[in-house]
């Protein structure tokens, strides 16, 4: 078992309860190959801890941006919050280190690992606000996460890929984009979805994504780099 003091210590969080932060590293994968493991998988954690996120950005960034419509902070907050930045976020914490994976995860070390990271992440908020309480919960984000919010709004970071591609594809090529969806992997409780962007009959660029929305978002930006504009 691994020992988590210093991962608490990095965090300035000491859990009432180890026992939780055990269960947020550890990935369903592994306790198929290590069924006696006294702790389950981190799905509940990551869904608490997802919805706690969710709440503590959205509330900072109402206070912060008091004159910003709904649709920018809505584009702040998804900028904040997607798997690449929260996958940064746990990289930057050593998450990797603490992961229980099954050997087939642990060789994987692209998106897939991206994705682990990310769910990881939300699991550990889902694991302090259960042992701590909300405002320990808050804190930890606004160390990890919302530290980053001026440098995304200040350079534009946060810029609607769809909207820029759409601007541009109508004046460039006279057509508007379409996005549909290709593929879908992962079980009903961890679905990725992959999408693809067409302009007319040319499928341009494949996005992946936890959301449909996320997935159009990383085919837009790739599309956009894809044609050089």
């Amino acid at each position: 078992m691994s020992d988590y003091k210093e991962f608490e210590k990095k965090i300035g969080v000491t859990f009432k309860d180890e026992s939780k932060l055990k269960q947020a590293f550890t990935h369903r994968s592994y306790l198929n190959e290590h069924r006696d493991l006294d702790v389950g998988h981190n799905e509940r954690l990551e869904f608490l801890g997802d919805a706690v996120l969710e709440l503590v950005v959205t509330d900072f960034l109402f206070k912060k941006y008091k004159d910003k419509p709904e649709g920018e902070l809505t584009s702040f907050r998804s900028a904040l919050v997607n798997t690449s930045s929260l996958s940064d976020s746990a990289g930057k914490l050593g998450v990797n280190d603490y992961l229980m994976l099954s050997k087939g995860e642990a060789k994987d070390t692209g998106r897939a690992r991206q994705y682990i990271l990310a769910d990881t992440f939300e699991a550990i908020i889902g694991a302090i606000y259960v042992d701590q309480g909300y405002s320990v919960a808050e804190k930890f984000i606004a160390s990890t996460i919302l530290k980053k919010t001026e440098e995304i709004v200040d350079n534009r970071l946060w810029q609607d890929s769809k909207s820029s591609l759409q601007e541009i594809a109508q004046e460039k090529v006279n057509f508007t984009p379409v996005y549909k969806a290709l593929r879908e992997t992962g079980p009903d409780h961890d679905k990725h979805f992959i999408i693809g962007v067409y302009l007319e009959d040319e499928l341009v660029a494949e996005g992946e994504g936890k959301a449909k929305q996320e997935a159009e978002q990383e085919a837009a930006a790739n599309a956009l780099k894809k044609k050089g504009w």
